[in-house]
């Protein structure tokens, strides 16, 4: 199946499935600001038994190693659960056969002279990716023996995958990546350019280990426990965070856009088919494609906040009330002296029906490369909007990422207990709803 659409959730569902003592598995390192915290907020309000895993740490030599007793008591008291100590870094790009250089070894001969033309030997980089894999799905098949164990007969279980990344650690990227995501003017550069390259192919193999294929090896090694759990009486549920966009007010109607370019859209585009893969077989897993929120993975992309902004005029659109009013006003509070929210408003309106961004609204040609135009533009927009706040670091944005997050948390939360499709997109309306309500 190839989404011609997007499918959104357009009512608030509720849960009917998870109660106290059932079981929610982490996927994936709880870090910072990250998404997963709302949903993780409901499990605990249910009274969920909350396990985690670790991706596990590197040591000098670049070996994976499991948490020392220090690190595993400060993660478990992170997450507000216990922690299976097993190491399940995804991604190949410290992985290499005995001896032999990893794929990063294999960059560290790039430099901004030669990295566009410079071709990396792909026999070798495939002997790399065939460890990794192996090393992930062993890590994983012991992780489901730990769980066994864990999990009793009759529970519901809801799998949480978070997993999400894999930027190999190259000098010339970090470069690169400044002009591609922060540059403007004579500092552009075409996100094109860098995936037409040996570079970019590498990294775009790397996104799709470990943002979408480690969703294919969860479901498949956790099959013992699934079936286990089914005959018992028990539900397992599987849930996935994408990006391809969402649907916020332009002008007075909700439309799907999206924030250009967005490297890891392909293997995004991936992580949904394998969750239409296992739902068509009859497994419950479920991608949510969520607005997208300032995070600490998210803050290398400039004007990534810009869609974000627009989720004010849809608090005051669906059923508005005392919290709409009060989330207007502490935005305001952020503001300069003399400068308004409708103010910011105005310059993300502007922006939006500018000639330059109107190509990049089309759906079926996500995701598109960046241009010149559009840089200069969402780049500009998000610095001028910055500068209107009186504090760089207490921005609109900010404020309005921790209310998505709590937002989407629960409407994950309540859809998984009877998930309606594969692939939702939860877009503006749905989440000031929510909003809304929650106050």
């Amino acid at each position: 199946m190839t989404l011609t659409s997007p499918v959104s959730l357009t009512e608030i569902p509720q849960n009917n499935l998870y109660r106290k003592g059932d079981v929610f598995v982490l996927f994936g390192e709880l870090f910072g600001r990250g998404y997963v915290t709302g949903l993780l907020d409901q499990a605990k309000k249910a009274g969920m038994e909350i396990i985690g895993i670790t991706v596990g740490r590197r040591d000098e030599n670049n070996k994976l190693r499991p948490l020392t007793e220090e690190e595993l008591a400060q993660a478990e008291a992170n997450l507000g659960g216990r922690i299976i100590n097993l190491p399940a870094m995804a991604g190949f790009d410290l992985d290499a056969p005995e001896g032999e250089k990893t794929p990063t070894d294999l960059l560290a001969t790039l430099t901004l002279e030669n990295w566009e033309t410079e071709k990396l030997d792909w026999a070798h980089i495939e002997k790399c990716r065939q460890v990794g894999v192996k090393r992930f799905q062993d890590a994983v098949a012991k992780i489901m023996d730990e769980l066994e164990g864990m999990i009793a007969d009759g529970r519901n279980v809801h799998f949480a995958h978070t997993m999400a990344g894999g930027i190999p650690k190259a000098k010339v990227f970090l470069v690169l990546a400044n002009r591609i995501y922060k540059g403007r003017g004579a500092r552009h550069m075409s996100s094109q350019v860098l995936l037409d390259s040996d570079l970019g192919k590498l990294i775009l193999q790397n996104f799709d280990e470990v943002s979408a294929n480690t969703f294919r090896h969860l479901i498949e090694g956790s099959a013992a426990i699934r079936a286990r759990i089914e005959k018992s009486g028990g539900q397992v549920r599987y849930s996935a965070y994408g990006y391809h966009g969402t649907g916020i007010l332009i002008g007075d109607e909700y439309r799907w856009q999206t924030y250009t370019n967005y490297t890891q859209g392909y293997a995004k585009m991936r992580l949904e088919a394998i969750a239409e893969e296992a739902y068509a077989s009859g497994i419950k897993a479920t991608v949510f494609n969520c607005p997208e929120i300032r995070t600490n993975s998210s803050d290398v992309f400039a004007g990534i906040e810009l869609p974000l902004l627009p989720l004010l005029k849809a608090l005051k659109k669906e059923n508005p009330g005392a919290r709409a009013e009060k989330i207007w006003a502490d935005c305001e509070a952020l503001l300069v002296e003399g400068v308004t929210v409708d103010d910011v408003l105005q310059k993300i309106a502007d922006f939006q029906v500018s000639d330059v961004m109107k190509p990049f609204y089309d759906f079926n040609n996500w995701p598109m490369p960046n241009s010149q135009g559009q840089s200069d533009i969402t780049i500009g927009t998000s610095q001028e909007i910055a500068q209107m706040h009186k504090d760089g670091k207490a921005l609109i944005s900010d404020y309005l990422s921790v209310l998505v997050v709590e937002a989407t948390g629960a409407l994950i939360f309540g859809e998984m207990a009877n998930p309606s499709a594969p692939v939702l997109w939860l877009n503006h309306d749905v989440v000031a709803q929510q909003i809304n309500k929650a106050g």
